[in-house]
């Protein structure tokens, strides 16, 4: 029964690459950052104590997770939570660190 329910490989992969995402303490800060709201790299780097090159490195790799979404404004790029999945996901894990 267990074998029968066995993930597929492109499943496990793509699952092992969004927890090893959020297993970096720069990407759990601005995840965190993102929850709270919408910013930009400037905000960001600002909220963190960070350089706006070393915030955008880290937002290239949770855009191109799906983690992250990118919001154009003239020149500027609002970033915020990609969809209800990964809020869930955050606080789940959140709530569960909180609860020892």
């Amino acid at each position: 029964m267990v074998k029968a329910a066995e993930l597929p490989e492109e499943q496990v992969s793509d699952l092992a690459t969004i927890f090893q995402a959020l297993g970096d303490t720069t990407r759990v800060r601005i995840i965190h950052a993102l929850v709270q709201s919408e910013m930009c790299v400037c905000d960001l780097a600002a909220v963190l104590g960070m350089t706006q090159s070393a915030i955008s490195h880290q937002l290239r790799t949770l855009r191109n997770l799906r983690i992250i979404k990118r919001r154009k404004e003239g020149r500027v790029a609002y970033y915020s939570i990609d969809d209800h999945h990964i809020l869930t996901l955050f606080n789940t894990g959140l709530e569960h660190v909180s609860h020892r």
